[in-house]
């Protein structure tokens, strides 16, 4: 009876001892999940906040090369009206003066160089407002869309159209439209130079949260992996994406180019 007695104490302490140990594994088990779960969360955090850092530091840069490029368009855009308009203007003047000491056949043939320095000073008048965001605000974003297709279809294009479609939003923040302008004139301007399009389109498709931009040319095209780098698309994703608007270009060869913008007006 005393060693059935002292068998059975041995076996409820073995199995309390077990029972102890188990209920200790589990607590340390526990207290290790936990742990790594708070570090993982940590760690997550931590790359977030350098992530979002990292995006700030971004978007303070691409603002800095946006302003500075802004300033330098401004002063271009002087330079423009100022001086290279009046150096213009007195030629044009000249010429008159000595059209009127000339017989009427060589007036004529001062006829051509006449219209061309006229349409030189116009081209550089008109050339001069795009540069400046100021005229750009005073204009508004449609009108001065339209009056940088008209110049262009004086120099380049056959037609040079721009469309919209739904009622027109304004925008909360001016300033966005002066980067929305900045990336279709680059846009255009890479049709003037590379595309020999004869025809391009601009539309405005206002939706209810959104504005979808469309710009068109009929151009030869090209491989768009071959731009992927070039420092013309760079800043038109970098002035984009600080608005945050989407940007997609898409080409083929022979097939023109199609720019697509997508503004967000309820961020606008």
């Amino acid at each position: 009876m005393v060693q059935t007695g002292e068998r059975l104490a041995s076996t409820a302490s073995e199995r309390y001892l077990l029972i102890y140990m188990i209920a200790v594994l589990v607590i340390v088990t526990a207290l290790v999940v936990i742990f790594f779960i708070v570090f993982l969360k940590r760690k997550n955090k931590l790359l977030q906040e350098k992530m979002e850092q990292q995006r700030a530091f971004e978007a303070e840069i691409a603002l800095a090369q946006t302003e500075t490029q802004e300033q330098t368009l401004k002063n271009i855009g002087w330079e423009l009206h100022d001086n290279v308009g009046q150096l213009l203007s007195f030629a044009n003047m000249q010429l008159s003066i000595l059209k009127m000491q000339m017989t009427e056949d060589i007036k004529e043939k001062f006829k051509d160089t006449s219209d061309a320095l006229k349409e030189g000073l116009a081209e550089v008048r008109a050339l001069s407002k795009t540069l400046n965001n100021e005229v750009v605000l005073n204009n508004g974003f449609e009108k001065s869309i339209t009056n940088e297709l008209n110049r262009l279809k004086k120099m380049k294009f056959e037609s040079a159209e721009l469309k919209i479609i739904g009622e027109k939003v304004d925008f909360s923040q001016r300033n966005h439209e002066i980067i929305l302008f900045r990336i279709l004139q680059e846009f255009l301007s890479n049709s003037v130079k590379y595309s020999e399009a004869k025809n391009i389109e601009v539309t405005l498709d206002y939706q209810p949260n959104l504005l979808l931009i469309k710009a068109i040319d009929d151009g030869k095209g090209f491989d768009v992996n071959d731009i992927e780098k070039g420092s013309g698309l760079i800043n038109m994703k970098s002035r984009a994406s600080l608005i945050k608007a989407e940007l997609d270009l898409t080409s083929q060869p022979n097939e023109g180019v199609k720019l697509l913008l997508i503004y967000p007006l309820v961020n606008s």
